[in-house]
């Protein structure tokens, strides 16, 4: 993807815009059991790095979802805005939320694969992690980056 081109998203009534130079062009899938509980499916996102800029901060409600990282969602409209990993300000965000990405990303990998319901298929042919695998090849990094 382009190192110039700024990337703009927003929630659904755009009291929080997003802007973004990094968005990774795999998309990911996250089956796990809380993506699947705070969004009602599969979690679909891509990694937006460090350098991620909100307009509209005061309408950001934050989650805790565990030690090592938050949730963000819009206070007006409920939109879920990111995953971030706060150790190293990582923003995992749903792909729904930019306009005109389509031709620049592809679904290219699905973690937590091991809790993905039976009810659903995607038939992308994708690199499949389980949550062990996902756990294990972050402890392995230098940060703390699990999901």
């Amino acid at each position: 993807m382009s190192e110039n081109t700024t990337y703009t998203g927003s929630c659904l009534c755009e009291s929080v815009t997003v802007k973004t130079e990094k968005l990774d062009s795999g998309v990911g899938v996250c089956h796990c059991s809380m993506c699947r509980k705070w969004g009602g499916g599969p979690y679909l996102a891509t990694d937006c790095g460090d350098q991620v800029r909100f307009d509209g901060e005061q309408h950001i409600a934050r989650y805790d979802s565990s030690e090592w990282a938050e949730r963000g969602f819009c206070q007006q409209c409920g939109t879920h805005l990111f995953y971030r990993i706060k150790g190293n300000n990582q923003h995992i965000m749903p792909i729904g939320l930019f306009s005109d990405v389509d031709e620049v990303v592809d679904m290219d990998h699905q973690i937590f694969i091991d809790e993905k319901p039976h009810y659903y298929d995607f038939s992308n042919q994708t690199k499949n992690m389980t949550g062990a695998e996902v756990f294990a090849q972050f402890m392995n990094a230098d940060s703390p980056e699990q999901p």
